[in-house]
């Protein structure tokens, strides 16, 4: 699983005009699922952003995690994470996981991230055309692959 994960003030997603989901303060994450991927890629993945420091604390360094400021979480589904570009103009999304098995992934991933932080956890909608609005506060953009566990 890749991630990209944003410290955001507010973001929303649309769906035909409609607010689907949308949040304050907290993270902006969107999601790409890999045909390799598993559960334990989730897992760790939750693990890893729930405990990042990367919001403000009194002194205005990056020294608290989401649940320290008791932030929010909006979850896109994004499988152009895991585009190759190696050929040509035009990407390639062969180890993008197929939506038979990156939907399940998915969804047990904002399950349990809800679980963990005891939080209701906003998303979009797998699969839709999505218009997603946010402002970076930072701005802070962190990229996150559970097959990179550095």
């Amino acid at each position: 699983m890749k991630i990209v994960l944003q410290r955001v003030s507010d973001a929303s997603v649309r769906i035909d005009d409609e607010i689907v989901g949308q949040i304050d303060a907290g993270m902006m994450v969107l999601l790409g699922v890999e045909e390799a991927d598993d559960q334990s890629d989730a897992d760790w993945l939750i693990q890893k952003i729930v405990g990042l420091r990367i919001f403000n604390d009194e002194e205005g360094k990056m020294n608290k995690s989401i649940t320290e400021i008791n932030g929010r979480f909006l979850i896109v589904s994004q499988f152009t994470l895991h585009a190759s570009t190696k050929k040509g103009n035009r990407p390639s999304y062969i180890r993008a996981a197929r939506p038979e098995e990156a939907i399940p992934l998915y969804e047990y991933f904002i399950n349990e991230l809800g679980i963990i932080t005891a939080t209701k956890i906003e998303t979009g909608k797998f699969g839709a055309d999505m218009k997603v609005s946010l402002t970076n506060d930072g701005p802070v953009t962190i990229i996150i692959d559970s097959k990179n566990r550095e």
